[in-house]
């Protein structure tokens, strides 16, 4: 049954409480049972690495009730193949595959009421964190660990349907440094943009454009999503090892050579917005947010990529079949789903 007195339409993307989260604990070398509780806070000690050397990494995905009326987690192993890949960055324990999918599914079992209905626009969201939990002040790797999921029910991004919007490059700021923990998905890369977002959306932008960290000569990530754009047909998107790989524009990369459309992951220079026809921020909040206006603040340069302000074709396309598989619409055909019995 679902959780009768949430307006699933009008859900903010914010936390609401739900009836029980999943833990588990890496202790003298072995991860321990998982653990349900009810409870939304964590005992940590004062001296946690997680606290003062900032190991701390997580996940974001999201789990839909489909046509069918089943209910399935989108893309769940690759969620577990890159949390491991952040936990070998911060010399942290990885999370087993088959621990991180299993506590996944549980946790949603587990809070089936919340997984909003078909039809409503919304999702279950699911958190997957891992923290560092040993006392330490000289810096070093913690030696034990936890691990946890939590979810939340959030509503549909675009609340005011799927529309362009605009966004901005500003050069005083960067996301990440070159070959540090951007390819990571870590706490700290995220903290280091909220002055920068905090700015654009003062100035009326949805986002940051950022440019590579090095030369300042190429686009890099949208604010806390990748980005990419139609160029002559194809799909481009940028390549770099500071830029998190995403799997939501994995995903939309693997649309586009479904519909016979050439992908091409490279480096792309600031200049070339003159010549793209579609451009959008990719991630699992909004899977495309297409863009309408990049403004280059330090030049005094707009991009006008939506002439008419309206969503253009081919990400409107890749956004409507992208959740139509999420949502059981169409045939699962690359096995993306998996579906918690």
């Amino acid at each position: 049954m679902a959780s009768n007195n949430l307006d699933w339409a009008n859900l903010s993307f914010g936390y609401v409480p739900t009836d029980v989260n999943v833990r588990c604990t890496f202790r003298d070398g072995v991860w321990g049972p998982i653990e349900e509780t009810s409870s939304e806070t964590i005992n940590l000690h004062i001296a946690a690495t997680c606290l003062h050397y900032g190991q701390e990494i997580f996940e974001g995905l999201k789990a839909f009730r489909g046509k069918d009326g089943k209910i399935r987690i989108f893309r769940l192993e690759e969620n577990a193949r890159r949390i491991i890949e952040s936990a070998k960055g911060l010399l942290m324990e990885p999370v087993p595959e088959e621990l991180f999918c299993e506590m996944c599914k549980r946790v949603v079992k587990a809070n089936e009421r919340f997984v909003p209905p078909y039809g409503s626009g919304a999702s279950l969201y699911l958190r997957p964190l891992e923290v560092g939990i040993s006392a330490k002040v000289g810096v070093s790797s913690s030696s034990d660990y936890t691990f946890m999921v939590f979810v939340t029910p959030v509503g549909p991004y675009f609340k005011e349907g799927f529309k362009p919007t605009n966004i901005c490059i500003m050069r005083e700021y960067d996301r990440v440094a070159p070959k540090g923990t951007g390819r990571w998905k870590v706490g700290g890369n995220y903290a280091a943009s909220i002055a920068a977002g905090d700015r654009a959306h003062k100035l009326g932008y949805s986002a940051v454009l950022y440019l590579d960290p090095k030369e300042k000569k190429y686009l890099d990530e949208c604010g806390p999503a990748n980005f990419f754009a139609i160029k002559n047909g194809a799909y481009i998107t940028p390549a770099s090892e500071s830029i998190l790989p995403s799997i939501t524009n994995k995903s939309l990369m693997q649309l586009a050579r479904d519909m016979g459309i050439t992908v091409e992951q490279r480096h792309i220079a600031v200049e070339e917005l003159n010549e793209i026809s579609e451009a959008a921020a990719c991630g699992t909040a909004a899977v495309a947010s297409p863009i309408a206006e990049i403004h280059d603040l330090d030049n005094d340069t707009k991009y006008i990529i939506a002439k008419d302000h309206q969503p253009g074709p081919v990400t409107t396309e890749l956004y409507n079949r992208l959740r139509a598989i999420q949502l059981g619409e169409i045939e699962d055909v690359h096995g993306w789903n998996t579906i918690v019995e």
